[in-house]
């Protein structure tokens, strides 16, 4: 979050929030780390999905590797770029599931919740970093959006109390 809350965002963090955030990325890394491992693309987003010739292409995929078995549908359905109504995003996972014959839809949604965590705050480090430290805005307009995915799943499980509390007291977005 340096790029994104301390450079973009301009906040100041005490010795003991910073801290509870590194115990905080610390958890949610560890429980990331325990998932199912699948081929991720690892980038997997509405900008690297072309259609050419009535055919489907999937570009950007040099970082491709193992990695947690929901890391690639969160990328795509907690997109920065474009937003799907929670409806659409029901649907989704549930075809998904209903594909992948997940028996456990609640602990599924759990761990893509939690990836959409990590995978949406990462995003507004990346967003932060190319508008302070390589002079490119353009990626701001992508924030809100971001900052509402993280937003909602702060609020959705009781585990991430500490976290919306340290982060909303720097980000008025993620306010309790």
């Amino acid at each position: 979050m340096r790029h994104f809350l301390e450079a973009y965002r301009g906040a100041v963090l005490s010795n003991p929030e910073r801290q509870a955030l590194a115990d905080e990325w610390q958890a949610i890394a560890g429980e990331l780390s325990a998932e199912p491992r699948v081929l991720c693309h690892r980038d997997y987003h509405s900008r690297n999905l072309m259609v050419a010739g009535g055919r489907l292409h999937i570009i950007d995929f040099q970082d491709a590797r193992l990695g947690p078995d929901t890391y690639d549908l969160v990328s795509l359905l907690r997109d920065s770029y474009i937003g799907l109504s929670d409806p659409e995003l029901e649907a989704l996972i549930a075809y998904f599931l209903e594909i992948k014959g997940q028996p456990d839809a609640a602990e599924f949604r759990r761990r893509f919740d939690l990836m959409a965590v990590q995978r949406n705050l990462k995003a507004l480090g990346t967003f932060g970093y190319q508008s302070t430290t390589r002079g490119n805005p353009s990626f701001s307009q992508y924030m809100p959006r971001t900052l509402g995915y993280v937003s909602a799943n702060l609020t959705k499980y009781p585990r991430f109390t500490r976290l919306r509390e340290i982060l909303g007291g720097h980000v008025s977005e993620l306010a309790p």
